[in-house]
Order: structure tokens, then C-alpha cells, then sequence
């Protein structure tokens, strides 16, 4: 008697998964998979293979963030195969993934949709700490300049002066794999709250380390070391070997990504990294009576 023939094992149906997280750059090497360090990215798909095992266990995200920069509202997705409910994702990841990340809101989306190319923009914001006296509960999540006073408003006309489509390769790390250095540069915003001073760039893309660079630029306009003169005329006549300063890193943080149409609550994306408040500037030895 024959043998029934084994019948072909049919590939699953896979449904693409979109996520909205937060990260505490400090923590790892940047979002990318890397050989030999801990990134946001190998952490986030080991835990979705160990939920989705008969899935491909890999997601791509908006945008690549670097070593210690921070995300508010990152945007990812993945294929998966299993039965969960996207509203379930967010509960099942986070008990699996360190503290340090955090999924704030899952979403189901068309096959073709993709985190990176289906984005209209990135927005990030970069904070700066100017009081004269550190500040512990500050230091992660800012830079603490405090020898000089810092005027925002030669750093506003520096950046409106760069709104609009424009070639910023004066402020592009060397090691990027874009073709050109091109991008549009949608939406500025400069403000000062006392000794904090919030920066907010919105772009349609980033070059590779474009924000540290113009922040760390901005930072000498604002303090005099830069005349508004030179600063343009490095980033016009793309003269990338003369931009050497970069700010570091804990200042920057990822606070959205925008897509055409809706993926997520307002609530989990739109707004989602705290501002500090901060009481008197220099504040007295001794309270008043």
C-alpha cells in the first residue's frame, strides 16, 4: 500500500504591525543591530521572536537614532504571524523588554505601509540646560552649558534662515549612505523657560548626525564664540571641515514621527517627552523670610 505523499506546509499569513516606543539612549548603542553592542533594535526583535516565533523577528524603524540619543514617540513595524491583537502588543512586549523601553501603542496597517518611507516627516527636540549650578535630575536628558549666557534669538534667525529645501551637507557625519545631502527642513522652533532652552527641527529627513552638528553651531552663535555671518556661510558653501563642533548626545531626543494618516492616539506619539520646569534661575544661599 502506497504511502500518503506529506503535504507542503503552507507559509502563514503575516499581518504588519506598527509600533510606537520609548527609549532611554543611555542605555544602548543606538537603535541598529550591531556585531558587538547592545542596541534598541536586536533588543526589541528578540522579544518579538520570543512572542511570534514562526515569524521573521525583524523590524525597521523610522529612524536610526545614534548612541545615547533619546526617542519620545519611535515608530517601527514588523511582520508577524501569531494570533495576537495589535492592541495586545504593547502589554506582551513590555514584559519582555528592560525597562529602558517602553511600547506605548500598537497598530494594525496595510501590508505596503512601512515606517521609514510611508513617514512625511521626523521632528526632533534638543534640550539645553544653561543655568550656572548642575543639576542631577537634568544631566541625562540635557546639555549643561553654564559658562556663558545663551541668547535664543540669533539661534531662531539661524535656523528660520535654513527653512525650506537646501543642501546641508556642512552638517552630515561622514559614513552616511545617502546618495545626496539634500533635505527640507519643515518646521523650527526655539524657546526659553529660564535656564532651559528647547530647540524643536522638523524635516521631511536627517542626515547622518545633522542635528548634533547644527545644534553644536547654534550653541557658539548663541554664545558669541560664532557670528551669524560665518554660520551661514559654512552651511551654504558646504564647508563641512570648519562645523566641528557637535553637542552631545543626552540632549537630543526623537519626539515624533508624522505619517499621512493617523497610526497612533495623539496621546501615545504626539507630545510625549516631559518638559522640565524649573524654579528661580540662581537661586539664593538662603530662602527669604
Amino acid at each position: 500500500m502506497a504511502r500518503p505523499r506529506a503535504v507542503a506546509q503552507l507559509p502563514l499569513p503575516l499581518r504588519r504591525i506598527a509600533l510606537c516606543f520609548q527609549y532611554d539612549g543611555s542605555a544602548f548603542h543606538g537603535w541598529q543591530r550591531q556585531r558587538n553592542a547592545s542596541s534598541v533594535q536586536a533588543t526589541l526583535e528578540a522579544a518579538l521572536r520570543d512572542l511570534d516565533p514562526d515569524g521573521p523577528g525583524h523590524c525597521l524603524a523610522a529612524g536610526r537614532t545614534d548612541t545615547g540619543v533619546h526617542a519620545a514617540a519611535q515608530v517601527a513595524h514588523f511582520d508577524c504571524a501569531g494570533p495576537i491583537p495589535a492592541a495586545r502588543w504593547p502589554k506582551a512586549l513590555n514584559g519582555r523588554l528592560p525597562s529602558t523601553i517602553r511600547v506605548r501603542a500598537a497598530s494594525e496597517v496595510p501590508a505596503g505601509w512601512h515606517a521609514c518611507f510611508s513617514a512625511c516627516y521626523r521632528r526632533y527636540r534638543y534640550t539645553i540646560y544653561n543655568g550656572r549650578r548642575p543639576n542631577l535630575f537634568l544631566q541625562p536628558w540635557s546639555w549643561h552649558r553654564y559658562r556663558l549666557p545663551i541668547a535664543v534669538e540669533p539661534m531662531r534667525t539661524m535656523l528660520e534662515m535654513m527653512l525650506g529645501e537646501h543642501d546641508f551637507a556642512a552638517f552630515q557625519l561622514a559614513g552616511s549612505r545617502r546618495s545626496h545631502s539634500r533635505t527640507c527642513l519643515q518646521e523650527v522652533a526655539v524657546e526659553r523657560q529660564g535656564d532651559l532652552i528647547s530647540v524643536e527641527l522638523q524635516a521631511s529627513g536627517f542626515l547622518y548626525g545633522m542635528v548634533r552638528l547644527v545644534m553644536g553651531q547654534l550653541v557658539a552663535v548663541g554664545e558669541g564664540r560664532l557670528s551669524a555671518t560665518e554660520f551661514e556661510r559654512r552651511w551654504r558653501r558646504r564647508e563641512r571641515a570648519a562645523v566641528k563642533e557637535a553637542a552631545p548626545p543626552q540632549g537630543l531626543c526623537l519626539l515624533r514621527v508624522g505619517y499621512a494618516q493617523q497610526v497612533f492616539p495623539p496621546a501615545a506619539w504626539y507630545d510625549c517627552q516631559p518638559r522640565y520646569q524649573l524654579g528661580l534661575s540662581d537661586p539664593p544661599d538662603q530662602a527669604p523670610d
